[in-house]
């Protein structure tokens, strides 16, 4: 019988050697739970109620500094003001500080592809080739194999801090948590007596959501922003938003500092030349039926993006292809770096981060944009491309009154197993998990201790750019 995956958590951030053993398909459902539940010694679930620093903690702001490595200089303060915002910001910016964190915790070496950044704005609704409206995670730069109490911890400690910045306080903040933790440990037991095509074949519709949403005015909202979504076409709304006909020629608007050209003409002609170059290669990585629809498009024009908080600085373009006057593709090139999680979880067995990134939208969405792919720019960076709009639904954390707020924690728990049942062995996860909401209770004391944190780590951001050692640029 083959045993629970060994990962031995480093003291310092070095790569670690880890052993993956073939998935046992012959291994039942009660000696898979059974092994889970024999964890349970090893790791007790009311141990991931801790929180204390270590005495040889990094210096939280050191981490910011050290994640600001190879992104574009004149982009970072940008990084920094956002940031700076509030601790809910900081928290989404700062994936590495809580990669170190969490590589110290207790865990019980099970192995999923974890998505590494799972605060909960990177769970939203978008399209699916059928043009349906799934619920499912969305951001997954930093996704690599890695123990599934990461994910669950940095979505859970998520809830917490977005509930104090939108004023609702802990007892939101706990409720949400364990609504939580309770839908991610439900829906794996769910999981783990489902045939693995059926769990594979699973997805969250958007219009089965709706009608479970508590609160009225919220429902009403949410409907309205549906039905609007799929009515969007990109000629039609995204064309005007974001591109306009200069000289009879069709441009990509300046939006500065978060969309603009490069200056100069020779600037210009070279980044759309390397961004022409990379789409050869980028092409290669797609199934050959959906080059056959890429390559009805004409590249028009390229610019730099300016993305979300995480990934500030790092080279991201948005490339407008047209088939004709009235048929745009916008797709968004952004690169793909090293994951926060790499130092503890072990090195991609991708040669390319673009294409670890796209496998694991692969594995952990239950449907993904088909013109997923990747590619290598000149300088060794690597690249992911996508649409840059499709039908999304971002949700709008910031206006979340308490019941919205637990109720995206049921529906974000209830995803985030899904894509860890997909890839991971859902019966011996939740054999650990067990009946009773002593993981629940863990988790979400677990959080608030770890909100904590951030608003210490926060302030320590505000005391560095008050003194002069960060450059920050505040956006109007």
């Amino acid at each position: 019988m083959a045993h629970a995956v060994t990962l031995k958590m480093p003291k310092s951030r070095h790569p670690v050697n880890v052993k993956i053993p073939a998935f046992q398909a012959q291994r039942s459902h009660d000696e898979a739970a059974a092994m889970g539940k024999a964890l349970r010694d090893k790791c007790p679930r009311n141990s991931h109620a801790e929180w204390k620093p270590p005495h040889d903690r990094p210096d939280a702001v050191r981490l910011i500094v050290e994640s600001d490595q190879g992104r574009i200089p004149e982009l970072v303060p940008i990084r920094h003001g956002r940031m700076l915002q509030s601790p809910f910001t900081f928290y989404r910016g700062a994936a590495l500080n809580m990669a170190v964190d969490l590589a110290r915790m207790p865990t019980t070496d099970i192995r999923v592809q974890g998505c590494g950044d799972a605060h909960l704005v990177n769970f939203r609704g978008f399209g699916t080739p059928e043009r349906r409206v799934q619920f499912d995670i969305h951001d997954l730069d930093e996704t690599l194999p890695a123990p599934w109490e990461w994910d669950v911890k940095r979505l859970a400690a998520s809830f917490v801090i977005a509930c104090r910045d939108n004023g609702l306080g802990d007892v939101c903040g706990a409720d949400a948590t364990r609504t939580c933790a309770q839908s991610y440990r439900e829906h794996m037991i769910e999981y783990s007596k489902m045939r693995v095509l059926d769990v594979w074949y699973e997805s969250l519709d958007a219009a089965d959501l709706l009608p479970t949403i508590r609160d009225e005015d919220t429902r009403r909202r949410a409907k309205k922003r549906l039905e609007k979504e799929r009515e969007r076409s990109a000629l039609e709304h995204d064309f005007p938003e974001l591109a306009h006909k200069v000289g009879g020629k069709p441009m990509i608007r300046d939006n500065p500092p978060t969309i603009y050209h490069s200056t100069g003409e020779l600037a210009r002609d070279e980044f759309h030349a390397r961004v022409r170059e990379a789409f050869g290669q980028y092409r290669e990585s797609l199934l050959p039926s959906v080059r056959v629809i890429l390559d009805r498009f004409k590249f028009k024009d390229a610019a730099v993006k300016v993305v979300g908080v995480g990934s500030v600085g790092t080279f991201c373009a948005v490339v407008l292809l047209m088939a004709s006057d009235r048929d745009p593709l916008f797709l968004q090139v952004k690169e793909a770096r090293a994951s926060v999680l790499e130092a503890y979880a072990g090195k991609s067995v991708f040669p390319s981060h673009g294409e670890r990134v796209v496998n694991g939208h692969r594995l952990m969405q239950s449907a993904s944009d088909i013109f997923l792919g990747w590619c290598k720019g000149k300088e060794g960076r690597h690249f992911y491309v996508r649409q840059l709009r499709d039908i999304k639904l971002k949700p709008k954390v910031e206006v979340f009154n308490s019941t919205d707020m637990i109720q995206f924690g049921e529906w974000c728990g209830w995803t985030l197993a899904r894509a860890h049942a997909r890839s991971g062995e859902p019966a011996m996860i939740s054999g650990y998990l067990g009946k009773s909401d002593t993981f629940d209770k863990a988790i979400a004391a677990f959080s608030i201790a770890y909100a904590d944190q951030t608003e210490r780590d926060y302030e320590g951001l505000k005391k560095a750019a008050k003194d002069g050692k960060l450059e920050v640029m505040m956006e109007r």
